[in-house]
């Protein structure tokens, strides 16, 4: 993609929000938290967004790494292909969380790719301006290594998902996940296709659906289109730690 392709879908984030109002939505993402307010105006001087409809690119695998991105709204998915066109989907990211801060460090290129789920607009941070702020603010930059030291433990338990356990349990890993993640709630909502899920747990739609129906009638979960009920997080636990007969 050419830099000035890019520009040409980059526009200040002042147009959408006024100065304070940026800083304030800095202020409640876990990348920025506990910085002090001078610095956070620094970071909203640097920002630009990009927006994206369905389907649109963000980065290609080997792109010149020029920034890093956050989600201000809609859904990202970050994938590998393989050579033979393969997809696989490596982390679906939501509202507030950043992606493809790696070159920001490194000053290489993207390892992988990027696009849009659903139409989005996603905060654009330029290396270079980062790096002045990062050597002027050290605390900017241990607040991005623990973001990516978090992002390093999460793909270390996908790879060990994806090369050690059965699919059952892959599923059951990310229905406890969703459940934690609403602060251990019974009532999950699938907020993305089957299929996008199927590709994140190394699998295909047609498996998915055969053990999301096994689950069902056993009684470990409910089904309501993309509403699921946990009826047993003991059981969800069992397939994670033992793998089952699913």
């Amino acid at each position: 993609m050419g830099i000035l392709v890019v520009l040409s879908h980059f526009r200040s984030f002042s147009q959408l929000y006024q100065p304070m109002e940026l800083v304030e939505y800095l202020s409640k993402i876990p990348l920025f938290n506990g910085l002090p307010k001078e610095q956070l105006v620094d970071l909203a001087q640097i920002t630009v967004t990009l927006d994206r409809d369905k389907g649109q690119v963000i980065f290609s695998e080997g792109d010149e790494g020029t920034g890093f991105y956050l989600v201000l709204q809609g859904r990202i998915k970050v994938y590998k292909l393989s050579p033979g066109g393969k997809e696989q989907t490596l982390h679906i990211f939501g509202s507030g969380e950043p992606f493809g801060e790696v070159p920001v460090f490194a000053g290489k290129h993207f390892p992988a790719n990027a696009e849009a789920l659903e139409k989005s607009k996603v905060l654009f941070f330029p290396r270079a301006s980062l790096i002045k702020l990062i050597e002027k603010n050290p605390s900017l930059a241990l607040n991005m290594l623990a973001i990516l030291a978090r992002r390093l433990r999460e793909f270390t338990v996908q790879i060990e998902h994806l090369s050690l356990k059965e699919v059952p349990s892959r599923l059951a890993a990310y229905l406890l996940y969703l459940s934690d993640r609403e602060g251990g709630s019974l009532e999950v909502k699938l907020d993305i296709t089957k299929g996008q899920l199927a590709s994140l747990l190394g699998t295909i739609p047609e498996t998915l659906s055969r053990i999301f129906a096994r689950m069902n009638k056993q009684g470990i979960i409910e089904i309501n289109g993309p509403h699921i009920k946990i009826l047993s997080r003991p059981a969800l636990e069992e397939l994670v730690e033992f793998g089952s007969g699913l």
